[in-house]
């Protein structure tokens, strides 16, 4: 198996023993009683109408591709450092066996900062929606080189209806005509293929101009390391909006590292 096959597979064995603990009622319920979520396509779609740079910052202790990537890790220090040099948004890996990651650190960080999250996972149920919510996400990752198109249109239709946005992640040319049915969505492309790891910002570029008839905004995902990275993306595409984690986590101070972003002028 490849490496996102074997992520799914293991996503399977992890959502059986969420849903022994939490009935899908029971998720409804949680989800009355928080009062702090964010609209995070609104918000991006406003900022990409006037053609500002968003950052969705990553908060992950480690990736399949990278390995560790953050040994002393405190979600909740990168957080604050992320907010104090002017992250738009957050995401937030949750994938527990891969990635280490875990959906406490969603709550956590939403019990302190006012800020739109995406929960960065491997949707692979209509459940994990709901689930998600419940501890605060305010939108969600749909991996179309994951899932059959039927499943990411029961994920989307499923978002819609809890109310929290929904990236359509694409990374081949198939996958990205196959997004362009997802009329309400925000679409990903990631740079990254997800089965090699293989990384190329061309991608974003090949892909953006078959995207070009999409009225909600596109991020690129991966492969941003520099502001001339940021810079390319933004004359060969248009696209203002940016997922950035490896450079910022790896460097030495990453809220300053995010800064350099935040602070681009075009």
């Amino acid at each position: 198996m490849n490496i996102l096959e074997k992520i799914t597979e293991k996503k399977k064995e992890t959502l059986k023993n969420y849903k022994k603990k939490y009935s899908t009622s029971i998720l409804l319920n949680y989800i009355k009683k928080i009062k702090n979520f964010s609209n995070f396509q609104e918000k991006i779609l406003k900022r990409t109408s006037e053609k500002k740079i968003s950052i969705i910052a990553e908060i992950k202790k480690a990736s399949p591709s990278a390995g560790m990537i953050v040994k002393d890790f405190d979600h909740l220090k990168i957080a604050k450092a992320y907010v104090e040099n002017d992250a738009s948004f957050l995401s937030v890996l949750t994938e527990e066996d891969f990635f280490l990651g875990n959906l406490d650190f969603i709550k956590d960080i939403k019990d302190i900062y006012n800020i739109p999250i995406l929960c960065k996972d491997f949707f692979i149920d209509t459940y994990q929606v709901p689930l998600v919510k419940s501890f605060g996400a305010d939108c969600i990752l749909v991996i179309l080189s994951a899932l059959d198109i039927k499943l990411a249109k029961d994920l989307y239709q499923t978002a819609n209806d809890l109310n929290i946005s929904t990236i359509i992640e694409v990374h081949t040319e198939n996958e990205a005509e196959q997004a362009l049915s997802f009329d309400d969505a925000i679409i990903g492309i990631n740079n990254r293929n997800l089965k090699t790891l293989e990384v190329s910002l061309n991608t974003s570029i090949k892909l953006a101009k078959i995207l070009e008839s999409h009225k909600k905004p596109l991020v690129c995902e991966s492969g941003i390391g520099s502001k001339d990275s940021v810079k390319f993306v933004i004359e060969n595409t248009g696209i203002y909006n940016f997922l950035i984690g490896e450079s910022l986590l790896k460097s030495f101070n990453p809220g300053m590292e995010l800064k350099k972003y935040t602070q681009i002028k075009l």
